[in-house]
């Protein structure tokens, strides 16, 4: 047998990689190997062989702990706390008796009560993590051993075993498919827990292996594969199998990866290439980290800081013992001597020092911790009893799953969202069509009669029951026999790459390479055009009734860069026609110069169905003759066996055909976005959070879907597409992109320096609002990008980071996963950071499960920003456990998201009330609690100092030592515990009416060093007026009788109750005077109010302004040659899942109008539905429809589109704003299917730099019943915004 001895050129681009990235997350089997893996060497059924190599078993552990560990490693992680380092060394203090004035009990019993309960709790979370990993690694599975199939557990699966699949079963490890029950060697997988996705995919054995079905053949298999070391890529494998002195290629269509789950398949052989850790789903899996919040961490900071200030004032008290014990102790000496131990004053002073140190230790006691975590758990329990987080449809209740990071919810500036099944259902549906240029599909007008649900059955008894139409003319047109309409759906019939399985007669299951297939397959069933089987040469379908049978002559195939596929058939009259369906942007290219009329008025149409966010295809035909038949099949031919350059020359034969075609229309497909996704995006928007859709999908898809859900709007300046192949263009492409930032922004400040002039600037103070907060993209902005492609230049050096943090306008980026890896190294980060930071969206396409893990963490090393990572699937786990917080959705792609998650719920739009109420209300409540806190320690702590100075530095203490005691826990607990737990500044539906108000955890506003050092000073202050008051009152002091009314008990009891009612009553006078204190901030609350567009709640959401990514299809590239093959023909094949009936995302219908009155009157709830932000002007303008550019895409390029321009002028910005906000909910019939409107009008004239009119002002009297008269009479703007402005809305 021969085998290769070095490593093969075509591995560097994968090994060199792997060698020169640091991997990080990955288990532990890599640092138990000696040496680097260059390459893999497996021989099947030869355990021996492979044994010598060392490969890792396939045991997979994800814990932290086992039972040796747990203590130690444990200990030593609660000790990084410095807090508990700190009461370890006071407790040891506390042991020596000669200098400890405090019993040892007070330090040891809390702080093993603090290391007990956390302990108990990661325990807990371990344990859990030890059931998951053994409920994996005990699966069965059925392994070859000495020629019989024998039950093994997962975790006793070596390489090179040969393991044997069933139908439905998970794939155990990496294997490479030797043969199948399938003919040819096929068989069917879903990729979910890798990539999210829930449609089918295939994978072939080698040929020579693929007959290799029987037992005996398999036993005597003996074959060896060299291959590439263990890596993360998902999509790519390089290895050679050598048998019987010959060798063939593999590559990762004959490869079944760990995590896949076998479908439609009844059973298949694979060889164990990739074991455990060294499988491409754990390679793409997170390390479990110990995640702390930025406040821990400034916590950490503080007690140092307050540790060295104890130091101080145990030296200054110490200095003054040394002193006194000189010239005043001294005299004392004949009487009253010093102890034993001590012989001069410089060792009194030595022990004096640490006795101070144990009494002053109370400026941070060990029941700060207690309560910290008391509170924790209180904002954990309030997170799993809310309703509001309840989802009925699932039985699902939110879930808190760990207690440490409730408030870090509250200071979020990143969320990294996977699309499929968290942004999306993954349910595709027929929505509407253009046949012939006229129209068909729902009606989107909120105030019209909901239109009832087609019933089909009467008409066409082989139609599915699960498919929802709701326009009638349509049904009409196809019964009255319209030809165009018949070829429309003769067309869907036809073209595609779907197969179908007829369990029993009249029985249909369709199984399709993609859902958007599935779909448009379905709505010709349904319409008289059934698709009933397939053979590789002809297609069988029932047309109104009748079966007919078609003679399949080709499929051209689709891929990413053609953009549609193609099917040439004969029907029964020997009539050959092509079919072809596909993006509009190539397709319409093509068509015959006669369709120009028809063309234009498809393609408003099209611009329609984008603007409703709908995923589009063109249609259109050919007729062909015999002759050109035969001379094109002929040139088919020649390209298809040609050994250069196939796919070019096969590209250009299918050019040559599809040419000069007919239109017949267009086609519009939903993909269902999960309920309340675009309310949601567009609140956390507001709450100045920026959005970041990290996802498998292709470019396209995810376009689509940013725009459904109101990440990518046509008000947006500019969109960039970063799709560049090598290092240098992904460079060029970022600086372009930053360059065309900056020209943007400059135009768009200095047009509005023009409109602005004789506006009195806004000043922002220490509120949560930052000084020159971006504004929002502007439609004059849009149409200085003017629909043109990026087209620079070669860009100059990076700008600064300065430059760029004053970007004004809104853009955003789409990056292909080809080129995110480039982006990602190290040379290229900063590059990446500055431009993507800088825009308001950002989605990245094609990328892997680590790749998702290194962006959070690039975000997290160079923006210092608090991340949250949501997803549901086992994809998603890496990015989830990098992520400050990661938060799981139980969906339809199992648990793993969950269990890796701190947070869970089942709908993303919860995600909302998790940030802006539970986060929030955390993050304010905490910050309250530690400033009040670190208040009244100081405030009773230093008592101690300033009494140090009259008793002769002797540490004695003012108070009675069980009062030091308790006076924590008991005295001033409860208010400070009630506080942390139950305080709200304002209610949680204003908390979401008014995004803006989760700003200041953003910046860190309510609890800093600056915070800390008010407070102290506040604590010392009250100290002073504590201990000089009574003092100076009772010194002098004497009774009636001449005795002086003084003494040591009696002070130290006056002091401590003043002490006890100061800190209690200052509990609500703090919060008032704060309240008090907050000054009017100017106009414009900074950020982009952005309006959005009209939807109904019903079966569909109209989402306003959608770019056309171009179709809406994409079955696997190759699948056509595989259909027309006959290798994967079967009439047992099971179908993909059933189309769900429609269930719309609402969205909001119109922006909330409030009518402005001088009086005070609160804003009205909006039902049970997520709060929209409140409206804050009362002008609310038609919603711009200018285009935003996409730019440069090299493979993929988008077509450009200019909207129409929305009206914009004072008059009807005043029109608008008089009109009054809809009936109450209990008012409305159809209170259920109407959309909740969302707030702001969009300020056209002069437009401010904040781009929507706002003031704080009228937040603020909202919020605290107060008006800020001086912001509104100081601002001189046009008077309607400044009406509009000046009142509470």
């Amino acid at each position: 047998m021969t085998v290769l001895k070095d490593l093969p050129e075509k591995w560097f681009p994968v090994v060199l990689p792997l060698q020169r990235r640091k991997q990080k997350g990955l288990n532990g089997a890599k640092s138990q190997k000696k040496r680097t893996e260059e390459e893999r060497r497996v021989r099947a059924n030869d355990r021996e062989y492979n044994e010598k190599f060392q490969y890792a078993s396939n045991c997979i552990m994800t814990s932290k702990y086992n039972i040796i560990t747990f203590l130690p490693v444990n200990l030593f992680e609660q000790f990084q706390e410095v807090a508990n380092t700190y009461f370890l060394f006071l407790l040891i203090l506390q042991l020596i008796p000669q200098i400890s004035s405090l019993s040892w009990f007070t330090t040891i019993v809390p702080l093993a009560l603090v290391l007990s309960i956390t302990a108990v709790k990661d325990a807990t979370d371990d344990y859990f993590r030890h059931k998951s990993d053994n409920q994996v690694n005990n699966r069965q599975s059925q392994v070859l051993i000495r020629g019989s199939l024998q039950n093994e557990k997962w975790m006793n699966v070596r390489v090179g075993d040969i393991i044997k699949l069933e139908n439905n079963q998970f794939v155990a490890a990496d294997l490479l498919l030797l043969s199948s029950s399938e003919p040819h060697g096929l068989c069917y997988i879903e990729t979910a827990e890798l990539d999210g996705e829930t449609n089918m995919k295939v994978r072939q054995s080698v040929s020579v292996t693929s007959e290799l079905g029987d037992q005996n053949n398999l036993a005597s298999f003996d074959g060896e594969v060299v291959c590439e070391p263990p890596n993360n890529k998902l999509d790519r494998f390089c290895g050679t199998l050598y048998w019987r002195d010959k060798k063939y290629n593999l590559t990762n269509q004959n490869m079944l990866l760990r995590g896949c789950v076998l479908r439609n398949t009844e059973a298949c052989y694979g060889l164990v290439i990739f074991a455990g850790p060294d499988t491409k789903l754990m390679q793409n899996s997170g390390r479990t980290k110990f995640k702390r919040t930025s406040i821990d961490r400034l916590m950490n900071t503080l007690v140092l800081w307050i540790f060295g200030f104890l130091v101080c004032m145990g030296v200054i008290l110490a200095v003054g013992n040394a002193v006194w014990e000189r010239e005043v102790g001294s005299l004392f000496q004949s009487y009253l001597p010093w102890d034993p131990p001590v012989d001069n004053f410089l060792f009194s002073a030595f022990l004096s020092f640490w006795s101070y140190v144990i009494i002053l230790n109370t400026v941070v006691p060990i029941s700060l911790y207690v309560s910290v975590e008391v509170i924790r758990l209180g904002h954990s329990y309030f997170i799993n009893w809310d309703q509001q987080m309840f989802c009925s449809q699932c039985n699902t209740a939110a879930e808190a799953r760990t207690t440490t990071l409730n408030e870090e919810l509250g200071q979020v500036e990143y969320i990294f969202s996977d699309k499929t099944g968290t942004l999306t259902q993954n349910i595709m549906s027929f929505n509407k069509c253009s046949i012939n240029g006229q129209t068909y599909g729902e009606a989107t007008d909120p105030l019209a009669p909901q239109p009832t649900r087609l019933d089909f059955t009467p008409f066409n008894p082989l139609a599915d029951q699960n498919f929802y139409f709701y326009d009638d003319t349509l049904l009409e047109s196809v019964k009255v026999g319209d030809s165009h309409t018949h070829e429309f759906f003769r067309l869907l019939s036809l073209c595609h790459t779907v197969m179908s399985e007829e369990k029993s007669e009249g029985e249909l299951v369709y199984k399709a390479q993609s859902p958007d297939e599935g779909a448009l397959v379905t709505a010709a069933r349904n319409f008289g055009f059934v698709f009933r089987s397939r053979t590789p040469g002809t297609i069988t379908t029932t047309e109104m009734g009748r079966p007919v049978t078609y003679t399949l002559l080709a499929i051209l195939d689709f891929n990413n860069i053609r953009k549609r596929m193609s099917v040439i058939v004969r029907n029964p009259e020997g009539r050959i026609r092509l079919y072809c369906k596909g993006a509009d942007t190539v397709l319409l290219e093509r068509l015959h110069p006669c369709n120009q009329e028809l063309m234009n008025i498809t393609s408003d149409h099209l611009n329609e169905y984008a603007a409703d966010g709908l995923r589009t295809l063109a249609l259109a035909y050919r007729d062909v003759s015999e002759d050109e038949w035969e001379t094109w099949s002929e040139s088919h031919r020649c390209a298809d066996k040609a050994t250069n350059c196939r796919d070019d020359r096969l590209a250009a034969a299918y050019e040559e055909i599809e040419q000069d075609m007919m239109l017949l229309g267009a086609t519009a497909i939903e993909d269902k976005l999960q309920e309340g996704v675009p309310e949601t995006i567009a609140v956390l928007s507001l709450a100045n959070i920026k959005i970041w859709v990290l996802t498998g999908d292709k470019q396209e898809t995810a376009v689509n879907i940013g725009y459904s859900c109101k990440m990518l709007t046509d008000d947006m300046t500019e969109v960039f597409i970063i799709s560049g192949h090598t290092v240098q263009s992904v460079r060029q492409e970022l600086r372009r992109a930053r360059d065309r930032m900056i020209v943007l922004s400059r135009s768009r400040d200095g047009e509005k320096e023009e409109g602005m002039e004789g506006w009195a600037e806004a000043g922002f103070m220490g509120n949560g609002f930052r000084e020159g907060q971006e504004g929002d993209g502007t439609a004059a902005a849009a149409a200085t990008a003017g629909g043109k492609q990026l087209q620079c230049p070669p860009p100059p050096p990076p700008p600064s980071n300065n430059l760029m943090d004053n970007i004004s306008g809104e853009f955003a980026l789409v990056i292909n996963g080809h080129s995110l890896a480039h982006a990602l190294e190290a040379d290229m980060e900063t590059e990446f950071v500055s431009t993507a930071c800088a825009c308001k969206a950002v989605i990245c396409c094609r990328v892997t499960p680590l790749q998702k893990a290194q962006v959070v963490e690039l975000i997290k090393k160079h923006k210092k920003a608090v991340t949250l990572a949501i997803g549901d699937g086992a994809n998603d786990v890496s990015m989830i456990k990098s992520a400050h917080i990661g938060v799981g959705i139980s969906g339809q792609e199992g648990i793993q998201a969950v269990l890796a998650s701190d947070y869970s719920f089942a709908q993303f739009r919860f995600l909302q009330r998790l940030l802006l109420v539970h986060g929030r209300w955390s993050y304010l409540r905490m910050c309250r609690f530690l400033c009040y806190f670190f208040y009244k320690n100081f405030a009773f702590t230093m008592v101690h100092f300033w009494f140090g100075f009259f008793c002769g530095f002797s540490a004695q203490t003012v108070y009675d030592q069980y009062f030091i005691t308790l006076y924590n826990i008991v005295y001033t607990s409860l208010p400070v515990l009630a506080m942390g737990i139950f305080d709200q500044d304002v209610p949680d539906k204003r908390s979401l009416e008014y995004p803006k108000l989760y700003e200041p955890g953003q910046l860190n506003l309510l609890f800093n060093k600056r915070e800390f050092f008010i407070c102290i000073a506040q604590g010392i202050y009250t100290s002073v007026v504590l201990f000089f008051v009574p003092f100076a009152v009772l010194s002098d002091a004497t009774q009636s009788t001449g005795v002086p009314l003084a003494d040591y008990q009696t002070f130290a009891v006056t002091t401590a109750t003043a002490l006890v009612i100061v800190v209690s009553v200052q509990v609500r006078y703090t919060q008032l005077v704060r309240q008090k204190k907050r000054k009017p901030i100017g106009r414009s609350v900074g950020g982009a109010w952005r309006g959005a567009g009209s939807a109904s709640e019903g079966r569909l959401g109209a989402r306003g302004g959608s770019r056309r990514s171009g179709y809406a299809f994409a079955h696997q590239e190759g699948f056509g040659e595989l259909i027309t093959s006959g290798k994967n023909m079967r009439l047992s094949s099971l179908a993909l899942a059933t189309f769900a009936s429609r269930h719309s995302s609402s969205w909001i219908d119109t922006l909330r109008r409030k009518k402005h009155t001088h009086t005070h009157t609160p804003p009205s709830a909006s039902g049970e539905c997520s709060p929209a932000p409140s409206c804050i002007s009362g002008s609310v303008p038609p919603l711009s429809n200018s285009s935003s550019v996409l730019g440069g895409s090299q493979d993929t390029p988008i077509e450009e589109e200019t909207g129409t321009p929305p009206a914009q002028n004072g008059q009807s910005d005043l029109a608008s704003s008089t009109q009054t906000q809809p009936a109450s909910e209990a008012a409305a019939p159809q209170a259920s299917s109407q959309a909740v409107t969302l707030t702001a009008g969009r300020t056209h004239v002069g437009d401010s730099p904040g781009g929507w009119a706002a003031t704080l002002g009228s937040v603020q009297e909202a919020l605290f019943g107060w008006k800020s008269r001086a912001a509104a009479s100081n601002s001189p703007g046009p008077p309607s915004v400044a009406k509009d402005t000046s009142q509470i809305v």
